[in-house]
């Protein structure tokens, strides 16, 4: 167990990232049909891992033309500073992301954070050139996401820690039902609100800075969202 008593699992895109990676290469690189996958996706007709495996088949880049595009992508300007936090906490912080690894370690890389354990899909090349092609390997049996967070999530307990999820979005909502606690950003807020989990909403890390030491000393109660779903209107 961490000396904290805790552990952090932190989502990556539109988290630490300001827009989503692989919708952003989708926009500038991605050939027809792309859009139909995510269609796909969004009516729960196939899961992330198969709307993106497909979506990442049809991008036609060269990885000259990837790691330029890479470059002009940014995270929240106070991650670093959130890591130097949590490291001072001795809270342990594992990037999990149902997005690109090469994408992450790319981005992370330019602040210095690329050594921060990750659990993502893997993007490698393919035949013939431009092309490319995702494989899992953190998938597991009876998911259908490429990063099974939640094995994640149970992985982390192993060690006997309390987890804090920091998350925005669909790919978080299942592990969100299994952590100790939550940093919510966009549809996760929602999410945490219509299901009763405990959470403080939080608009970037700037506002996880501050929370962070009150969640691990117990003085952030006063601030926790717990509202049963029926008392919503």
């Amino acid at each position: 167990m961490s000396e904290s008593g805790w552990t952090i699992l932190c989502d990556f895109d539109g988290t630490i990232s300001v827009e989503d990676v692989i919708d952003s290469l989708l926009d500038r690189f991605g050939r027809p049909g792309w859009e139909v996958l995510e269609q796909d996706w969004r009516a729960g007709r196939i899961g992330s891992r198969e709307c993106m495996s497909g979506q990442v088949d049809l991008l036609q880049m060269t990885r000259a033309e990837l790691d330029a595009h890479l470059g002009e992508l940014w995270i929240d300007h106070a991650f670093p500073g959130f890591v130097a936090k949590a490291r001072e906490l001795n809270v342990p912080i594992r990037v999990v992301s149902d997005g690109l690894d090469y994408a992450i370690h790319k981005i992370l890389g330019r602040y210095g954070l690329d050594t921060l354990p990750l659990a993502a899909n893997h993007l490698s090349p393919a035949e013939p050139p431009k092309q490319w092609q995702l494989t899992s390997p953190f998938q597991a049996d009876g998911c259908r996401s490429g990063t099974c967070k939640c094995a994640c999530v149970a992985q982390a307990r192993k060690t006997g820690a309390k987890t804090l999820l920091i998350g925005d979005g669909a790919s978080d909502f299942c592990a969100a039902d299994r952590v100790d606690f939550v940093f919510a950003k966009h549809r996760l807020i929602e999410h945490c609100r219509a299901t009763g989990i405990d959470y403080v909403p939080i608009t970037g890390f700037e506002d996880a800075l501050e929370f962070l030491p009150k969640l691990l000393d117990g003085s952030l109660a006063s601030h926790w969202h717990h509202e049963p779903a029926h008392a919503l209107s």
